[in-house]
């Protein structure tokens, strides 16, 4: 029996992402600022920010994510290998990185740490997802909101995060009906804005997951677009209305395995 192949394309890094994004006068701001990881960039970038986040260019899971943050004299490295969270000290940011390195096999970035918003004292973000039907437009098809284990420097599921719906964020928060629905239109109107944008720089992409964060003065950032299989899995028990939706579009472009 013929078996449809999946179809989507997509664009290879965070750093490409990134750079990509930051070419949109209209995004620009709503991206951290992210360098290749050398020496010398993590040097500069833990100096002027105080807190810098170092990821594997591709995939991840949350795993072999490290937070560098600047403490009096010293700095505190902590970083997530396998499920755990380790944490380390270090006299230069010269030490921490020979840890990094040692500890990493692939490609790294370096990117500015966003003092997150919290809901009940943890640190979440939502991602967005956007679809379309090959030969279609984009549309959005819903969210799932990632809501991280108290203290951990992820909010990834895989690391012990929790899935709220948009609705749950907002009532736990104590947001009205309405604040809530606002922030469904922004973020489903940025997330399509970003949709067309990056599929401008690469022809077959049917998908992205988009993710998103406020900070704690409710500014909006983009942490991360993931446009090779974004899970939505989550959704399956907590909206299953809007996991039905993306799996329909997902199954016209081929994907099988949500």
């Amino acid at each position: 029996m013929y078996k449809k192949k999946y179809t989507s394309r997509n664009i290879r890094g965070k750093l490409k992402v990134s750079k990509l994004l930051r070419a949109n006068p209209k995004l620009r701001s709503m991206i951290p600022h992210t360098e290749s990881f050398h020496l010398s960039n993590l040097r500069s970038m833990a100096g002027h920010f105080g807190k810098v986040y170092i990821k594997p260019n591709t995939g991840s899971q949350g795993i072999g994510i490290f937070k560098l943050t600047k403490k009096g004299n010293g700095l505190t490295l902590k970083e997530i290998a396998g499920r755990k969270q380790l944490s380390h000290h270090y006299r230069t940011v010269k030490a921490a990185y020979r840890r990094i390195k040692s500890k990493s096999t692939g490609k790294l970035i370096i990117q500015k740490a966003i003092n997150l918003d919290k809901v009940n004292g943890k640190s979440y973000d939502i991602r967005a997802m956007v679809q379309r039907k090959p030969g279609g437009s984009w549309t959005f098809s819903g969210f799932l909101v990632k809501v991280g284990s108290r203290g951990k420097i992820v909010t990834n599921y895989y690391q012990g995060g929790v899935i709220y719906s948009l609705q749950k964020l907002g009532r736990k928060q104590g947001l009205s009906a309405s604040r809530t629905a606002k922030r469904k239109r922004e973020l489903s109107s940025k997330a399509l804005k970003i949709a067309k944008s990056l599929s401008k720089y690469r022809t077959g992409m049917h998908e992205m997951g988009i993710d998103f964060a406020y900070d704690k003065k409710q500014r909006l950032w983009v942490l991360e677009v993931n446009t090779n299989h974004p899970q939505f899995h989550p959704l399956k028990k907590i909206d299953p209305k809007a996991y039905a939706k993306m799996k329909r579009f997902a199954r016209s472009y081929g994907r099988k395995d949500d």
